[in-house]
């Protein structure tokens, strides 16, 4: 009887140590974020930040001003990707309702936050990592107010360590029009269409509360302090972004003549499936999109069955700010499907690079985080990472290196230590 030796891995997820040798990146294919490209680049790292980002070919670097080399000769460095309006690290199995935990009772909890929820623990978290997501915004649900933003690095001992930037939006769902209740939530069958009889009940609901929020925000004296209120202030002084969820043409308009009257400083649509209706509007009020998961069925049954692969392609040509996201079905463990997304955006009319500024620089500027990160840039974070293959490709994505703020990343997970132990158990090469 033959004998076989298993080696028994156990992945222990582990917050990386603080950059402390300097690093230069050599001969490797540098894709910006930014529709830039250097064929042969120099990318340094010092102290956490990108200090170098330079063209080999048409300068030397004094390579001994570093302590580690690295030879990316045939590679690709990408930027960190971003994941925005995530619910990863707040569920992490969708069957089992004691793990999810990206939802309170209640309709308008504009209070709440996300990021005291983010459990930096999840097994989902290093499978995500392993394909090129650094960052995500995790998103609370629910609710006409769903809560408060925060954007996380996909690395750290607790959601302390992990905050990137710290309550960035609200989040609001616009009420539909016309709508379908979940009648059986474990089966995810729902009931048929009609008319939503408590729309306006539901847009005067959130009227009352931007009305009392606004003049909370200019009253002088805040000495009995209001949480729902306090949470909303800054989306008045325009530090925090109003995300509104909302897929349908009408609707989407019934939200921006709603918050025209406050004068918000940062608005985003989100989901925005009919978004290529009314690109000159968002254009007029500088509504960015946060467009929704590629890989489904678009908004109505006469589009075409390609129409949302077709959408950051229109919204491109439109000029219209845009970013891509997984918000869906098996959503927290599919985020790391986000660079495939933008590969399709990229077959159906989006360049390469046009795709992939559509999950690194574009994604930063909408979550307000682009003076620091989304791009290989002089004077950012060194959040990049190193893949043999095309990062957009599913066949070829391949991590060999990956750095958040200069940190070096574990790149294993439990996927690939179970990927390896049986791999042994049937001595296969």
């Amino acid at each position: 009887m033959r004998k076989s030796i298993f080696i028994l891995v156990i992945f222990i997820n582990v917050m990386a140590s603080a950059q402390t040798k300097s690093i230069l990146i050599i001969n490797g294919k540098a894709h910006l974020g930014n529709d830039s490209v250097i064929a042969n680049s120099f990318i340094g790292i010092k102290d956490g930040k990108l200090n170098l980002v330079a063209d080999a070919s048409k300068m030397k670097v004094d390579k001994a001003g570093y302590d580690e080399i690295i030879d990316a000769t045939g590679q690709h460095i990408y930027p960190g990707f971003i994941a925005p309006n995530s619910t990863l690290g707040l569920t992490e199995i969708d069957a089992v309702r004691a793990t999810r935990d990206f939802a309170e009772t209640g309709s308008t909890l504009p209070n709440i936050r996300s990021l005291i929820a983010y459990n930096t623990d999840s097994k989902i978290i290093p499978t995500v990592r392993s394909n090129g997501i650094l960052l995500a915004q995790v998103t609370p649900r629910g609710g006409l107010v769903s809560g408060t933003s925060s954007i996380v690095m996909l690395d750290g001992w607790n959601w302390e360590d992990a905050a990137y930037k710290v309550d960035d939006g609200i989040h609001i769902n616009w009420p539909r029009l016309i709508s379908r209740k979940l009648i059986d939530e474990d089966n995810g069958v729902y009931g048929p269409y009609e008319k939503n009889k408590e729309y306006f009940k539901q847009t005067n609901e959130l009227k009352k509360l931007f009305d009392d929020a606004l003049a909370y925000a200019q009253t002088s004296d805040k000495s009995e302090k209001n949480l729902r209120f306090e949470a909303m202030l800054g989306l008045f002084d325009g530090s925090k972004t109003l995300f509104i969820h909302s897929n349908d043409v009408k609707e989407m308009v019934e939200a921006i003549n709603f918050v025209k009257p406050y004068n918000l400083h940062h608005i985003a649509i989100v989901g925005g499936k009919d978004a290529w209706m009314i690109t000159d509007l968002l254009r007029q009020y500088n509504i960015s999109v946060v467009v929704a998961r590629l890989h489904s069925l678009p908004e109505h049954p006469e589009e075409d069955v390609d129409a949302m692969y077709k959408l950051p392609a229109r919204l491109q040509k439109a000029g219209v700010l845009y970013c891509l996201n997984n918000e869906g079905d098996m959503e927290a463990m599919g985020t790391r499907n986000l660079p495939f997304i933008a590969g399709t955006a990229a077959a159906y009319g989006l360049s390469p690079e046009q795709a992939l500024q559509a999950i690194t620089l574009s994604t930063a500027r909408i979550l307000g985080i682009d003076a620091t990160t989304g791009s290989l840039q002089q004077g950012k974070d060194a959040t990049l990472f190193i893949s043999s293959g095309d990062a957009l490709d599913m066949r070829t994505n391949n991590l060999l290196f990956a750095f958040i703020k200069g940190r070096s990343i574990n790149l294993k997970n439990e996927q690939k230590d179970l990927y390896l132990k049986y791999k042994a158990k049937y001595n296969l090469k």
